[in-house]
């Protein structure tokens, strides 16, 4: 049952969430402050929120549960992960902040598609806008089953209020103040995360002794679960390494890019958000380790919850309330985010530019404020059954986007000769084979399904261009000017 002392930790919490939505609220005045704030964020925030947006329950519940399940080879997957996040700030951000200004303005990811290669059909825009919708709302009602397990487990509530009493906060503060909204919660929530993510390793070890004991006691466990290469191939090394080519195709990623106050203030926030993920890596690493030795004698059923048993076990309720919140910051600052590159994609991309062309600005921001309330009870009713067979699908969510936009991006932003043929075979091409590859098994089927879409999705976008006709100049004076 919960604890006085934790359920206050909670409440406050939820309550500074809130005001955070209702605040902002009062200061959006058009779509483009509600999808993009306005193009104001300042580095710091641009930064943590990409990474809390990014990373999710699965910094503080799956990668802990994975080592320690696991043990050390699980750390190829951040290995990769660091490498992808590193190149995608190094190479895309800036350029993609520069390239959406100078294109149209665009704010949204099919906005810019459309901008950047003249295509006056819709065809790229509502392809791609549909993509994301589908894996979007199957992505947002499995964040919202992980937080009413989170509820669930820790408070003992029933599952049905838990699911709503999460997606009800969530919507609340992503209907009510947009982006910036979304942005400065995923800022405290990644702030919040990171301390979690330091704080609990730490103690964890210090209860231990020091790193030493627990590398033996680990190894004493199994000698296997301190050696990274134990059981691994090339082949799964790079399967785990792949996860780095997601993060060039993520919209909700890209819309942190696009949304940065001034091109210049990428490299600080590339240092920022780098340091951030870099430690908070280690510092999920080192849990699910630490958990192995803590619970020698009395493992846990489900490795998943390593992080919550070491939080309640180690620390008092007030402050293993604020270290749970941390969990629940990490779903909730995935979640808005996804729920507002689906609304974006609603009242920009199928509103504004299909239905009513001439809509008003406080009309296209209430379109938008809708759609984040319609989606939301739809992802909330297909997560309504905590075994719902949606969750299987959310396993190649992160590819399919990396795999059906990852070289989109990357191409749109460095050759001038791609074409808008090229960019749609491509995101295809991309998206359908990560769906075939998830379903087939053994051999090479055991890798990593965005690897082979990510390079199939390349091959057909630059075969395609050239096979093309060459593209406009409209088209290739932007691109030589940006």
């Amino acid at each position: 049952m919960m604890s006085v002392p934790t359920f206050t930790s909670f409440v406050v919490y939820l309550i500074v969430m809130m005001s955070i939505g209702i605040f902002f609220y009062y200061r959006t005045k058009n779509l483009s402050d509600y999808i993009l704030g306005g193009r104001q964020l300042s580095p710091a925030v641009a930064a943590l929120s990409a990474g809390a947006s990014d990373m999710s329950g699965w910094l503080l519940l799956g990668l802990p549960g994975a080592m320690y399940a696991g043990g050390m080879n699980n750390i190829w997957i951040a290995v990769g992960l660091s490498i992808g996040a590193y190149l995608n700030w190094q190479f895309v951000a800036k350029k993609l902040r520069t390239y959406t200004e100078k294109a149209g303005d665009a704010i949204t990811l099919p906005d810019y598609l459309e901008n950047r290669f003249g295509d006056s059909s819709r065809i790229l825009r509502v392809i791609s806008a549909i993509v994301i919708l589908i894996f979007f709302t199957i992505y947002v009602s499995s964040g919202l089953v992980g937080g009413a397990i989170l509820f669930e487990k820790t408070f003992g509530l029933n599952y049905q209020l838990a699911l709503w009493v999460g997606a009800l906060v969530i919507v609340a503060y992503t209907f009510l103040g947009g982006f910036m909204a979304v942005s400065l919660t995923d800022f405290l929530q990644g702030t919040l995360m990171f301390i979690a993510l330091l704080v609990v390793p730490a103690v964890v070890i210090a209860k231990m002794g020091d790193w030493g004991t627990v590398v033996d006691k680990v190894a004493h466990v199994d000698a296997k679960y301190v050696d990274a290469f134990s059981g691994m191939t090339l082949l799964s090394i790079i399967s785990l390494m792949a996860w780095g080519l997601g993060y060039f195709g993520q919209p909700h990623i890209l819309a942190r890019f696009m949304a940065i106050r001034r091109a210049k203030d990428v490299p600080k926030a590339q240092m920022v958000g780098m340091t951030w993920m870099v430690l908070g890596l280690f510092g999920a690493i080192f849990t699910g380790f630490a958990g192995i030795a803590y619970y020698v004698g009395s493992p846990l059923e489900n490795s998943e919850t390593v992080f919550i048993a070491l939080t309640q076990a180690l620390f008092n309720p007030w402050i293993a309330g604020i270290l749970l919140a941390a969990i629940l910051s990490a779903i909730m600052s995935t979640v808005d985010s996804q729920l507002l590159v689906c609304s974006s994609a609603i009242a920009e991309d199928f509103y504004k530019q299909i239905l009513r062309k001439e809509a008003p600005q406080n009309e296209l921001v209430w379109i938008g404020r809708v759609s984040v309330l319609i989606l939301a009870l739809i992802a909330t009713s297909l997560a309504a059954d905590p075994n719902s067979k949606v969750l299987d699908l959310v396993a190649y969510a992160w590819g399919g986007f990396g795999a059906a936009f990852g070289p989109v991006v990357i191409l749109s932003l460095f050759w001038r000769r791609m074409t808008r043929n090229g960019t749609l075979a491509g995101m295809i091409v991309g998206a359908v084979t990560v769906i075939v590859w998830k379903h087939m098994t053994g051999g090479l089927f055991d890798l990593y399904e965005i690897l082979p879409g990510f390079l199939f999705c390349a091959l057909t976008v630059i075969i395609v261009s050239l096979l093309d006709k060459a593209p406009g100049k409209s088209v290739t004076e932007v691109f030589d000017s940006v």
